[in-house]
């Protein structure tokens, strides 16, 4: 086994390179609106309804239409995992890691096509798409590498007379619910750090994202993953979710989204049902609202940099996003002004263009939601560029309001799109009181010079991903867990060495001698 590495991104200023993902944005164009079953127990499960995916660059291109499951699909789908159990639980974790290993093999074999696949799914650039599937295969080769850590001899200390020994075993069935804004790494990561475990689980991908989660169990399939293990149901995220948070018969639920949702799974999973033998365990990344400080000491081109990168990336679409620039007074103006430029100068359009710095939002239903917080954000602060949606797809121009309150809605609520607030701090102190300020933890990053100020933030600045001199998007597996305080979540640190204990229970056995 060779050391676990983060997978390369790819250079697309090499016209080999690019080339080869032209061609994969070509196969994967001549292959859209294709209809997609659910998978369950190994079976294809076709249904009368459909959940129809467009292209967020066109929209009235279709992608592909998903087989929307019920009640009773849920049902069978908890039935099969049940079923799957007992056998998957006894598979010896070389075996199930060999799965992880098998499917990072094919998954890079697969690499250009499933970025094509983001891009036209949830309309990833170039960039973003390849960062999204590398992250992917990253997670399967990480989890796959810590499984077989976990199952080693745990040391003990050693009692005369007595032999102990401490195993992970897994807790059963559980529920994968996945966001469209990381469909692949995020998807495959929830779904194979449960199953590497020895857990089988019922996967409900975002209905944004339902296409790029049928190739996911493609992947899968050809990796030798046995039938059960892992089950694939399109279905309605409220009535469908609630039913699989509340089944007696689960016992953990994966969940990355809203902290709307995150709250009301975490309440609903909480209850003890009838028959239900065991108290659920909920694993929740719900989201942020980062920001990054700049004081007067720092390099003003790169904060400029990187606060742009952080804040549109994707679209803002990350619960990672920079959604606020805290700045010391001394260097307000002068740094609003470079990161005016630069935002000034990123080309918005296709996510398949080679040329687009910034692509669409995922859905109609979250433009329309960032336009209405960009129509608060005017009477919060000055609208300095953007604030506009744009023909032709589900468009927001990257926006920025200068002289934001802390206090301020557009301070304060996640808007997950290309919205960006400037809020001027008296010092340091102060910046990092205002970075506080806000009911979530995930992510933040300071750009500074001062030996003083970096390691004041180090005790005080409460996140769970704290980055010094770089943006605060892009955590890597393995490199830097990903995981944040209070209203972000339950600080889960995916791509870390302790995520797979979420879905283990600890056993000691004891033999005297």
């Amino acid at each position: 086994m060779v050391p676990y590495r983060p997978e390369p991104l790819s250079d697309f200023s090499n016209p080999a390179v690019a080339a080869e993902f032209e061609r994969a944005l070509a196969c994967v164009s001549a292959q859209l609106g294709k209809r997609y079953p659910m998978i369950i127990g190994g079976r294809r499960v076709d249904a009368p309804e459909s959940i129809t995916s467009v292209n967020p660059s066109r929209p009235d291109q279709v992608v592909g239409y998903a087989a929307r499951g019920g009640l009773a699909e849920a049902e069978v789908a908890v039935d099969a995992a049940l079923e799957a159990f007992p056998a998957w639980s006894r598979t010896p974790a070389e075996v199930r890691a060999r799965i992880l290993f098998k499917a990072a093999a094919v998954m890079r074999r697969r690499k250009h096509e499933l970025s094509a696949w983001l891009s036209h799914e949830v309309g990833k650039n170039w960039v973003e798409a390849d960062a999204d599937t590398a992250e992917a295969i990253d997670f399967l080769e990480y989890y796959g590498r810590q499984m077989l850590k976990l199952a080693a001899p745990q040391e003990l200390t050693r009692i005369p007379g007595e032999e102990n020994h401490l195993y992970y075993r897994p807790l059963g069935v559980g529920v994968v619910h996945s966001p469209f804004n990381f469909p692949l790494a995020i998807l495959t990561g929830m779904t194979a750090a449960a199953i590497v475990t020895g857990n089988t689980v019922v996967v409900k991908p975002s209905t944004e994202a339902p296409v790029i989660a049928a190739k996911l169990f493609e992947v899968l399939e050809e990796a030798g993953l046995p039938p059960g293990v892992a089950n694939l149901l399109y279905a309605d995220p409220v009535e469908v979710g609630d039913y699989l948070t509340t089944h007696r018969e689960v016992r953990f639920i994966n969940f990355t989204g809203s902290r709307h949702v995150g709250c009301q799974i975490y309440e609903k999973a909480a209850k003890v049902q009838p028959g239900q033998i065991f108290l659920r365990r909920v694993i929740a990344e719900m989201g942020g609202k980062d920001a990054i400080i700049v004081d007067g000491t720092a390099d003003l081109d790169e904060a400029a940099a990187g606060i742009v990168t952080s804040a549109f990336g994707f679209s803002g679409q990350k619960c990672s996003a920079c959604s606020r620039a805290i700045v010391t007074a001394d260097v307000y103006d002068q740094l609003l002004g470079r990161v005016v430029a630069r935002t000034r100068a990123l080309k918005v359009g296709p996510a398949t263009d080679r040329e687009t710095d910034v692509g669409p939002v995922a859905a109609a239903r979250f433009q329309q939601k960032i336009l209405e917080y960009i129509e608060i954000g005017k009477s919060e602060g000055r609208l300095v560029t953007g604030g506009n949606a744009l023909p032709g797809g589900y468009y927001v121009e990257p926006t920025i309001f200068a002289d934001v309150a802390p206090t301020a809605r557009i301070a304060q609520e996640e808007i997950f799109g290309p919205v960006l607030a400037f809020i001027k701090a008296d010092d340091f102190a102060h910046a990092l009181r205002i970075a506080n300020g806000t009911e979530y933890g995930l992510t933040g990053a300071v750009y500074t010079r001062s030996r003083e100020n970096l390691e004041l933030a180090r005790q005080e600045f409460m996140v769970g991903n704290l980055y010094f001199n770089r943006k605060c998007t892009g955590a890597i597996v393995g490199a830097q867990p990903f995981g944040g305080f209070n209203m972000s979540g339950t600080d889960s640190k995916a791509g870390g060495p302790d995520y797979l204990l979420l879905f283990t229970q600890a056993q000691t056995v004891v033999e005297r001698l």
